[in-house]
């Protein structure tokens, strides 16, 4: 009882126990947390001509025939002409695409049609058969695709060359390499190569977000790299001693680190250059245009920036007045690097620099 007792009169007292506590400066202080300022004084968003990403991504993709494939070719009014009958792989009738590249086919004999559309190997049929034939009427079609190959690089669980029996759209191609390492994987970098272009995909908006937009259809031959954030970077040119590409360092990298990295020497600067770093931002078809005020970063009176995989910095010789005039000073040096900006610098502003 007398426990029980001890224990209400403790929790009676508890409010002026703390009441005297407050009194004696004991309670915890509030903390007034100021957010600093953003550094960026102004930005734009960029993106590429509708008529440049249909070009790229949504043009019509015609199959190309290739070693291991199956064609039947039929020769109007003469069946004899025709490989339509026969064994071009078991069980399947047809002229088979040899390693070499080639199919026999009656009369004309030996034909290469490797890397040739089904309406090319037509055309090319009937001017074969032209020699021995008035106005020949030849018909092809394809019956097995056994030469579809993607090569997917990178974080997979399984890359390597992949085979397909049909056209695959990304995604699914992608499926074939396993599944994407998402822990070590830099999909902001990713990309795909096309005819040796890289294409301006959003892989993040693609498999984070299942933008299937994104999910475009590959053609044979089409090579998926997903990077390892091991391989971010950032390229600093301008009044720098070491212009190029600058490593991130455990996925992080700051503007004033990679500045420090490519050796800009602040002494040597204006605050009016400082004031007007130029970053370029990009990720697929979109970019944004930023100007970054260094110099508030270095006195504390702004925040830090984070710099981006594939971001490309300026630091500027003398005060520029424009995004053009910032573009014409930098395009030497994004072509010395070409190979390994994100693809749509590379489209915006060295394929098409007129965009």
């Amino acid at each position: 009882m007398y426990k029980k007792l001890y224990g209400l009169m403790v929790w009676a007292l508890l409010p002026v126990w703390l009441a005297g506590c407050a009194a004696d400066g004991l309670s915890p202080q509030k903390v007034d947390v100021r957010k600093m300022p953003s550094p960026v004084l102004a930005s734009q968003a960029v993106v590429l001509p509708s008529k440049t990403v249909d070009q790229l991504l949504h043009h019509p993709l015609a199959y190309h025939l290739g070693p291991g494939d199956v064609v039947s070719v039929s020769v109007y009014l003469h069946p004899a002409l025709s490989a339509t009958s026969g064994s071009g792989s078991v069980g399947i009738p047809g002229a088979l695409v040899t390693n070499g590249g080639n199919i026999q086919l009656p009369m004309v004999g030996l034909v290469h049609v490797a890397g040739l559309t089904m309406a090319e190997l037509r055309i090319k049929l009937e001017k074969l058969y032209s020699q021995y034939i008035i106005h020949p009427d030849v018909s092809v079609q394809l019956q097995v695709a056994h030469s579809i190959r993607y090569y997917l690089l990178g974080e997979f669980t399984a890359p390597g060359l992949k085979f397909s029996d049909r056209s695959l759209t990304l995604l699914d191609a992608m499926a074939l390499g396993g599944s994407v390492n998402f822990a070590e994987a830099n999909l902001r970098s990713a990309y795909v190569v096309q005819d040796g272009k890289k294409l301006p995909i959003n892989f993040r908006q693609l498999l984070n977000e299942g933008n299937l937009g994104e999910n475009i259809e590959l053609q044979s031959g089409d090579t998926v790299v997903v990077p390892s954030i091991a391989s971010m970077r950032a390229f600093v040119f301008g009044a720098v001693d070491k212009p190029g590409p600058v490593p991130f360092v455990d996925g992080r990298l700051s503007l004033l680190q990679a500045l420090s990295s490519a050796g800009m020497n602040t002494t040597a600067l204006t605050n009016a250059q400082l004031r007007d770093i130029r970053v370029i931002r990009s990720e697929g078809t979109s970019g944004e245009l930023m100007t970054v005020n260094a110099n508030a970063i270095l006195h504390g009176k702004a925040a830090p920036f984070y710099l981006k995989s594939g971001d490309v910095v300026f630091v500027p010789q003398t005060v520029v007045s424009s995004w053009n005039q910032v573009i014409q000073q930098i395009l030497p040096s994004l072509q010395a690097v070409s190979g390994l900006l994100n693809p749509f610098v590379s489209i915006k502003y060295l394929s098409q620099p007129n965009n």
